[in-house]
């Protein structure tokens, strides 16, 4: 298993994102408004970021982060998922996608309650 994070800039793709992973057989994720750090020190008045670059921070590029738990052999087509919506991930304000491995997990697969026959 793995835990796979995509950090989404172009958020007008949420949607058709969300449908392909869903397509591909990825059934769960969450989704959290996020923002970066340069972005932040921004709305912040950060004197870090020079005045120049304060500009290119408009406050209002918020992220998507989208977390979900995935089988090993779901990456390749999460991957193709990704790249199909969002477009090449190595050009700027698109995304990043990273994984991690995942040790345990429990809560993912909702399994049927076994039916308790009455009492007679």
């Amino acid at each position: 298993m793995k835990l796979m994070v995509i950090i989404l800039n172009k958020t007008d793709a949420l949607e058709y994102l969300l449908e392909g992973l869903s397509a591909s057989g990825i059934r769960g994720a969450t989704i959290i408004d996020s923002s970066g750090m340069a972005e932040t020190l921004s709305k912040l008045g950060s004197s870090i970021i020079s005045a120049s670059l304060r500009g290119l921070f408009s406050g209002d590029e918020e992220n998507k982060t989208i977390i979900s738990v995935i089988k090993n052999n779901q990456l390749d087509a999460a991957r193709k998922v990704v790249y199909n919506t969002v477009g090449d991930l190595s050009q700027p304000n698109t995304g990043i996608l990273f994984t991690l491995p995942i040790d345990f997990v429990e809560g993912t697969v909702k399994r049927p309650r076994a039916i308790k026959p009455p009492d007679e």
